[in-house]
């Protein structure tokens, strides 16, 4: 089982395969587990500044289909739960994402309430293709946003 470990993280180590390990972990951190993508994409765009845009691309595409993922969940769940009693904060809450529509999923970078948001956007039925557009529209300002500022406004802070 060890060798079966080294070699998943070998293959998944940023200076040689770094846009795959972007990739897999950007869409694994945007389901409903804890993870964060960040760190692997500021680590992959410090050890190569040349692969910023890709890195973007990737991570803004793999978290995307993360989203995607959630909101399948979501419609899933929802065929599968006929009924669920709603407390009134979750009263409100279903209430304002049904009157902003997919354009709420346009919040699904946001740490904590971001993914589950997707998977609440297709527990609604909400339409998929709207809502993969706004996904993928906030995610990819974040990345690049938080990129941004992590390589220009606060290099100091980063180790050379």
């Amino acid at each position: 089982m060890e060798a079966w470990l080294e070699h998943l993280l070998q293959l998944l180590a940023l200076p040689k395969f770094g846009l795959s390990t972007v990739f897999v972990v950007s869409f694994v951190s945007a389901t409903l587990l804890p993870l964060g993508s960040e760190p692997a994409v500021f680590g992959l765009v410090r050890l190569n500044p040349a692969l910023f845009w890709p890195a973007i691309l990737v991570a803004t595409a793999g978290n995307t289909l993360g989203g995607a993922l959630d909101w399948w969940m979501g419609f899933g769940a929802h065929k599968v739960v006929d009924k669920y009693v709603h407390s009134a904060v979750h009263g409100r809450a279903l209430t304002w994402l049904e009157k902003l529509g997919p354009k709420a999923c346009l919040l699904a970078w946001l740490p904590a309430v971001g993914d589950p948001l997707c998977a609440v956007a297709g527990w609604l039925k909400m339409p998929f293709w709207p809502c993969l557009g706004y996904m993928l529209a906030g995610k990819f300002l974040r990345y690049l946003v938080m990129t941004w500022l992590l390589l220009e406004v606060f290099p100091a802070s980063l180790p050379a």
